[in-house]
């Protein structure tokens, strides 16, 4: 049987990572919800995951799939330490989490 990468081709994969990283940068900047900025950020770095899982599959080398392994666990304490930012300034804001309205947080 064939290597899924081979029936594939890597140029699908570099197509679609770099659809969901346009995709994730689009919600960055254009997006003031704070939490659609996050899932944004997460798509943007899956989207790097990706290609680097599938040139570590095409050169058959185990180093980018091990970065991709850590780089997962990075993002998940970054989603939990962002997440708890987002409930404190939710909380003192008075239920909003918009973009825009942190500006008032100066001191």
């Amino acid at each position: 049987m064939e290597n899924i990468l081979q029936q594939i081709g890597i140029d699908n994969y570099i197509y679609l990572s770099t659809l969901l990283f346009c995709v994730g940068a689009f919600g960055v900047l254009f997006r003031r919800n704070a939490i659609v900025m996050f899932m944004s950020i997460e798509i943007m770095l899956n989207a790097v995951n990706l290609l680097l899982v599938a040139f570590s599959t095409l050169h058959q080398d185990a180093a980018g799939q091990v970065f991709v392994f850590f780089s997962m666990a990075v993002a998940a304490a970054e989603v939990a330490v962002g997440l708890a930012i987002l409930v404190a300034v939710y909380r003192n804001l008075g239920g909003s989490i918009d973009i825009d309205n942190l500006k008032n947080l100066k001191g």
